[in-house]
This record gives structure tokens, C-alpha cells and sequence, in this order.
């Protein structure tokens, strides 16, 4: 099991989609929340996963694919 901490930034099309939601059911990976700033128009969050490091690259193609910007953090 690993954890890697990710910032994601959502543009205005998919801040009320619920996209870590979704992540958290499409993959077998942990979702932590560390912080957030959510607006009308855009948004971030910095987010741990946890999981196996397939099923971690796997989410974050995923989610990239999405549109949603993936910075890794650590």
C-alpha cells in the first residue's frame, strides 16, 4: 500500500461533478481530503490516496482524463 498526496484543480465544468467520489468507486483507492478551496468557477484540493500503486496511476489517469489538472505533491 501506498499513499501519494495529489493537488487537483477543477475548471468551472466539473466543479459540481463529483469526481472524487466517482474515484473513490471506479478504483479500489482511499480518498483523504487535507484541504479544499472550492469557488463558482474553479477549484482545488489537496488529497491523499491510498492504495495500490496500480490502482493509484490507473485513478490518476483517469481523473486527468477528465480534464481535472493532477499535481503530485509527495
Amino acid at each position: 500500500m501506498s499513499i501519494k498526496q495529489i493537488r487537483l484543480k477543477f475548471q468551472t465544468n466539473l466543479i459540481s461533478e463529483p469526481v472524487i467520489y466517482q474515484l473513490g468507486h471506479k478504483f479500489n483507492v482511499i480518498t483523504n481530503i487535507k484541504r479544499a478551496n472550492v469557488r463558482q468557477d474553479t477549484g482545488w484540493v489537496i488529497l491523499d490516496l491510498n492504495g495500490d500503486d496500480k490502482e493509484i496511476s490507473a485513478s490518476l489517469e483517469w481523473i486527468t482524463s477528465l480534464g481535472v489538472h493532477v499535481d503530485i505533491i509527495k
